[in-house]
């Protein structure tokens, strides 16, 4: 059982905070306690969810405004039960910085065997297909953890 769930992007102005709360919200609505976190591999450290990321969870009623960038260590990976990842380079980095994350690191879109494309400056409707793939995956992972 999972108690602890890591999501990573690269910025962790996009992806992985808009995991990381939908996730915690989703969770939250099915009566699990699991703690929720999110970093990047290159993180924008200390800086707060993009815009468009903003904009999208305050549609579904949950708030992102408290979120700041942080970067992945090793701190963080060992800390996490499941790490979720949007593409495949951030399982290989993970990989690279903390070799016994094998096994405990998957895409998002896992079950679906889709990667969660970068948004980051590539316009609103690249974010909100972004974020909408980012909400269905994580959907998935609710039913599953």
């Amino acid at each position: 059982m999972f108690q602890k769930i890591l999501t990573v992007c690269t910025g962790n102005i996009c992806r992985s905070p808009v995991a990381e709360f939908l996730l915690r919200h989703h969770l939250g609505e099915a009566g699990r306690t699991i703690e929720v976190q999110s970093a990047g591999i290159g993180a924008l450290v200390d800086h707060p969810a993009d815009d468009a990321a903003l904009a999208f969870t305050d549609q579904l009623g949950i708030s992102m405004e408290q979120h700041r960038a942080r970067q992945i260590g090793q701190s963080h990976t060992r800390w996490a039960d499941l790490i979720l990842v949007m593409q495949k380079h951030h399982l290989e980095y993970i990989l690279s910085i903390d070799p016994t994350a094998r096994g405990k690191t998957f895409l998002l879109g896992h079950w679906s065997k889709q990667e969660v494309p970068d948004p980051y400056q590539r316009g609103g409707s690249a974010h909100v297909a972004a974020y909408r793939l980012v909400e269905s995956e994580v959907k998935t992972w609710v039913t599953r953890v």
